[in-house]
């Protein structure tokens, strides 16, 4: 469980260093948003699958 918790804080750690150098997570191609009135629909599908292939790269690295 302390493993886990350690890696959680450095990959937060890490995502809000990038969001403060300016890294567009959240408006990469692929992430989806709809407007249309009053109502706003956001999909993040290209930042999730990014964040998806680095944590399982990071993992696997982890467990070796």
């Amino acid at each position: 469980m302390g493993k886990i918790l350690v890696v959680a804080g450095l990959v937060a750690a890490g995502v809000g260093a990038l969001l403060m150098l300016g890294v567009p997570l959240g408006r990469l191609p692929g992430d989806v948003v709809y407007r249309r009135g009053n109502v706003t629909w956001y999909a993040p599908i290209g930042t999730s699958l990014l964040l998806s292939v680095a944590l399982t790269l990071m993992l696997v690295w982890w467990r070796r």
